[in-house]
């Protein structure tokens, strides 16, 4: 698989979801009659979506209403909401100030120590509106804030960073153990991230409930301009979700494999999970929505980093409500709405009646899918030539 880019030294090629397409079955379906639903740690949901744990993405009431709408929002417990009793008045300056000085204003207003009471006012805050409670921390932060959240009432804990190992090394501070962490926990744990099929392989050892993929996608994220680290998203899914499917036939516990970043269409989804995701974790798609915080802005998680900050702000706009979203009715032509309509109707036109089946999705290269025939569209900065 790998080719020579240097003496001694050979390179594996890897694909994002722009170099892939899926084959349409010998079978089509009603895609009225197939079923989008996943199953995690025992419920199942019926939209396969989680929000991002990022501030211009996820509060409270956002996660109240992508509850509703059958989803999961993860709420981001080392970000604004837990710093600021009122959160709304340090978004409204983010989303002022300019692009040239929105970094340095993100690091100063994450110096401000996270309160502890907030962790678990805020559980209780989505709690109380009936929204399903998923939270999210760094892993040094994870031994301090799960009980707090647990006590809150929480329903899932993240433990999530730029890369994630069962192995991680420190003689500056004690690293965590994931697998005694896990065991600890009463509810779900969610780790990430990774995006090789030997780490996913250890991290499933350790009990988790599902495992998240994704090394430097995402809109906001500039770690693979920074660091130079990632592997392109079609490859990573592929890889960690053969990982879960050998770990399954090993143990016979099935654990869920969430794609995380990368996916900017419907399109994009239906690749995710073709690939073997079995839900897929959207940030910048649900930042342009009308309940986002963010006021059509969205930043990554390591824009705030003190001394090598690994995001930056973006401008995504406010196009539609997150049920438009999530179910439509589509207004632009884009394909950045009405994403559950859109994996629905590729399942149907790949023959697939569930997320499983679609895992057996014919795939091949095609990096003249996105542009082929759409010259028109291109020059007129429409549909796909946006």
């Amino acid at each position: 698989m790998a080719e020579w880019i240097g003496r001694g030294r050979r390179a594996r090629r890897c694909y994002g979801f722009d170099e892939i397409a899926l084959v349409p079955g010998e079978v089509t379906i009603n895609p009225e009659e197939v079923d989008i639903s996943w199953e995690f740690a025992g419920r199942r949901f019926p939209v396969p979506f989680l929000a991002s744990a990022m501030d211009g993405v996820v509060d409270v009431k956002f996660a109240i209403e992508m509850s509703r709408l059958g989803g999961i929002a993860v709420l981001n417990l080392d970000g604004i909401q837990t710093r600021y009793e009122n959160p709304d008045e340090v978004l409204e300056e983010i989303a002022r100030v300019s692009s040239q000085e929105a970094t340095n204003l993100i690091q100063k207003v994450y110096t401000t120590p996270i309160k502890e009471k907030l962790i678990a006012q805020r559980v209780e805050e989505i709690k109380k509106g009936g929204g399903y409670a998923c939270v999210s921390c760094i892993p040094q932060n994870a031994e301090r804030f799960a009980p707090i959240a647990e006590e809150a009432g929480v329903d899932c804990f993240v433990v999530q960073s730029t890369v994630t190992t069962r192995r991680h090394i420190s003689t500056k501070y004690k690293p965590l153990d994931l697998y005694k962490f896990c065991k600890e926990r009463r509810v779900p744990v969610i780790i990430g991230n990774c995006v090789t099929y030997e780490v996913t392989l250890e991290l499933l050892e350790t009990g988790c409930a599902a495992i998240l993929v994704g090394v430097g996608p995402g809109t906001a994220c500039t770690t693979r301009g920074v660091l130079g680290i990632g592997v392109p998203q079609a490859t990573a899914t592929i890889d960690c979700a053969a990982a879960r499917d050998f770990y399954y036939q090993k143990t016979g516990k099935y654990v869920p494999i969430i794609t995380d970043g990368g996916m900017r269409t419907g399109g994009d989804v239906c690749k995710a999970i073709a690939c073997g995701a079995d839900s897929v974790m959207l940030g910048s798609a649900f930042a342009r929505t009308k309940e986002a915080p963010g006021r059509g802005y969205h930043w990554g998680m390591a824009t705030s980093h003190a001394n090598l900050p690994r995001g930056t702000r973006i401008y995504v706009g406010v196009s539609g409500t997150l049920e438009q979203i999530i179910f439509g009715p589509a207004t632009v032509d884009d394909g950045s709405q009405n994403l559950a309509g859109a994996l629905a109707t590729s399942m149907g036109a790949l023959g697939a009646r569930n997320i499983k089946e679609m895992h057996f999705a014919q795939i091949i290269i095609a990096p003249s899918i996105q542009t082929e025939g759409k010259i028109f569209q291109v020059v007129q900065r429409v549909g796909m030539g946006k």
